[in-house]
């Protein structure tokens, strides 16, 4: 592998990879879940603090394994071929392929904004119950298109995360300016602030429209824990950096800065921005307004809260502005998906637990076979359901793994006491305690309320245990 990603490149790999289109559009179902300004910044700050803890604690890891595959190695290393084959299984079948999709699907959504023709709607073919619409069709089209020019080697997925990754930063710093701005010069944060705590969530009657619930104790507690779903999304995939450490300049220092670096300028660019959101339009709102100020965060037109935030400053054209932004966005985060997630399943490869074509580089020098295998299964997931069911079941999957790996940790300071650690993880064994702690609850609190879909992602774990011993058998593979 051609080691050509500097520190820049990695942490614009952290940070394109999490930035998709979800801190546009999630924070009005977060609003409708807690109900208060309050509530809302602090399910985007415990977010932000609970993937720092996460990444801090990774970059022991990568320092002491940079080989290509990141989560992969790490918990091969710690806890064997069964439970590493099981996590690359499912990153896999759910948790990187379909986050492809569903990011894939976003930008179509909105590609719609400027050509009807990809609208929702529009449907191309219809089997019974089973449709096609252009959307997803233009989905397809776009993760080929990525997949292509990353098979033509590195540098063209580096030039494209550099370019998109930046031009997203800098709208949304605008964004949050923008927003700010405006809330010196009106009463609206204010007005916000002034029942930040007063928690409630949204209860809604086909007959009697939408009320509210009052939320305490160990309600609002669950209330937050499932909040906390779309914006433990949409901070999601920070952990690509890991799978393509072997092509990091320097990855023992490289990974674990871009890490931090990447984690901390996400998180503070996504509490910012629903600040913006705040200070630009009300929390509440009505379902039935047809206002954008009526409506409110809670209401926005198809949970579009920062289309919405736009149109109090610039009209009309807000619709156009925004879908730019998140067309530029999620473009960017694909490709840092695709570029990334292929090199893990080479990794699994080359151990004997992938297809063994996966494991070879083309002319180019990177692994073609891997990102058309990725490709083929994203587009077919693109297929497949909504965006909110690839949603659960890509985070609910995820979050187990991080638990997982970060368990490991604890398991490789006696497995391995002197192994060179050129970083060692910041506060442990309390950060990284705290994280699986509160990961855990989180999990719980999925698995009470949103049965059917995280049921479904431990259904597909369960079922890569099998399919191991079909690749051991195979392939011969060694337990460790």
């Amino acid at each position: 592998m051609k080691k050509s990603l500097n520190l820049f490149d990695t942490t614009l790999l952290v940070a394109g990879s999490m930035i998709g289109s979800g801190i546009f559009i999630v924070s009005s179902d977060i609003a409708r879940s807690v109900g208060s300004a309050g509530w809302l910044l602090v399910v985007w700050i415990l977010s932000g603090v609970i993937t720092l803890f996460a990444a801090l604690s990774y970059g022991e890891l990568a320092g002491m394994m940079p080989q290509a595959g990141g989560q992969f190695v790490y918990i091969k290393k710690a806890f064997g071929s069964l439970t590493a084959f099981v996590y690359g299984w499912t990153v896999f079948l759910v948790i990187q392929t379909g986050v492809i999709a569903a990011v894939a699907v976003a930008f179509a959504k909105f590609t719609g904004v400027f050509i009807p023709f990809f609208e929702e709607g529009n449907v191309m073919i219809q089997i019974v119950n089973f449709k096609i619409t252009s959307a997803q069709l233009l989905a397809i089209a776009i993760i080929a298109i990525l997949t292509f020019i990353n098979t033509r080697g590195i540098e063209n997925g580096k030039a494209i995360q550099r370019i998109f990754t930046s031009a997203k930063l800098i709208a949304l710093f605008a964004l949050i300016i923008v927003g700010i701005y405006y809330g010196f010069h009106t009463d609206v944060f204010s007005n916000n602030m002034t029942h930040a705590w007063d928690a409630k969530q949204v209860i809604s009657n086909s007959e009697a429209g939408s009320s509210f619930l009052p939320l305490s104790g160990m309600v609002l507690a669950s209330a937050i824990g499932v909040a906390m779903i779309g914006s433990l999304f949409s901070s999601d995939a920070w952990n690509n950096v890991t799978f393509i450490a072997g092509e990091v300049e320097k990855p023992q220092r490289n990974i674990p800065l871009g890490l931090f670096l990447g984690v901390s300028i996400v998180t503070i660019i996504y509490v910012l921005a629903n600040v913006a959101y705040l200070c630009l339009l009300p929390l509440d709102g009505h379902a039935d307004s047809t206002s954008v100020i009526g409506q409110g965060i809670m209401f926005a037109q198809k949970d579009r809260v920062g289309t919405a935030a736009l149109f109090v400053v610039f009209g009309d054209v807000a619709k156009y502005l925004m879908a730019a932004l998140i067309m530029v966005s999620t473009f960017g985060c694909n490709n840092g998906l695709i570029l990334a997630g292929s090199r893990l399943f080479q990794s699994m490869a080359k151990e004997g637990l992938f297809f063994k074509k996966a494991s070879e580089n083309n002319k180019f020098n990177v692994p073609q076979n891997a990102l058309i295998l990725q490709g083929i299964w994203a587009s077919l997931l693109c297929l497949s359901g909504s965006y909110g069911d690839l949603l659960d079941y890509a985070t609910f999957s995820s979050l187990l793994f991080y638990i997982i790996t970060i368990a490991g940790l604890f398991v490789l300071r006696k497995k391995m006491p002197d192994a060179h650690r050129p970083y060692k993880a910041f506060g442990y064994p309390v950060i990284p305690a705290l994280y699986i702690i509160l990961t855990t609850l989180i999990c719980i609190d999925l698995l009470v309320y949103k049965t059917f879909n995280t049921g479904m992602g431990l259904v597909i774990i369960a079922l890569g245990i099998p399919v191991y011993f079909l690749f051991k058998q195979k392939n011969n593979v060694s337990e460790n």
